[in-house]
């Protein structure tokens, strides 16, 4: 059973199926390749909110705040402006690594990112969360989607996201899309 497809039984994706993604598009606006997991979760789920905690960005998002390559930019400049006063994460002392973001922790300015390394295939990309709003960043050792399994199952390695077992421990998960969201935040 692949991540996606433990995924798939964890949390039910929409039954509709998100809109299609120009992946090629996508990836020469963003100016590098994607993971193949994110495709493929991407694809399944589409924008969206994971157990209300754990926002998906998806290319050309009708939503500014889930679009990837709208927090791409915006999280380029915010990092910049950081890096001249803080130093860099250990893991982006290399020359030539950077970060691209792929998800978001709601209400908290926390953010996953992939590391991107030079010389690095997209699938080979690890995870970075950063709480956003401290210094701290903590790596992970695996890709997008079997980090986001992993949280959603309780079993990653974190400081991060336990309130979702210790204090909710869901009986069942849940994705609501970003239309969901938004069109109860408007109504």
């Amino acid at each position: 059973m692949t991540d996606l497809d433990a995924l798939v039984r964890l949390c039910a994706p929409p039954t509709d199926p998100p809109p299609p993604v120009d992946w090629p598009e996508a990836e020469r606006t963003l100016g590098t390749a994607l993971p193949a997991d994110y495709k493929r979760l991407v694809e399944t789920y589409g924008d969206g909110l994971f157990d209300e905690t754990i926002w998906l960005l998806v290319p050309d998002s009708a939503y500014d705040d889930c679009d990837l390559h709208a927090q791409a930019a915006q999280r380029e400049e915010i990092l910049a402006d950081l890096w001249e006063s803080e130093g860099k994460p250990a893991a982006l002392q290399e020359a030539g690594a950077k970060v691209l973001p792929w998800a978001f922790e709601e209400g908290t300015g926390a953010f996953l990112y992939w590391l991107a390394r030079p010389g690095r295939h997209p699938d080979e990309w690890t995870v970075l969360y950063n709480e956003g709003r401290g210094p701290l960043w903590e790596h992970h050792d695996m890709g997008c989607l079997a980090f986001l399994l992993a949280v959603l199952t309780g079993t990653a390695d974190t400081a991060y996201f336990g309130h979702l077992h210790e204090v909710r421990e869901p009986a069942e998960h849940s994705f609501t899309t970003a239309d969901q969201v938004f069109a109860t935040t408007w109504q």
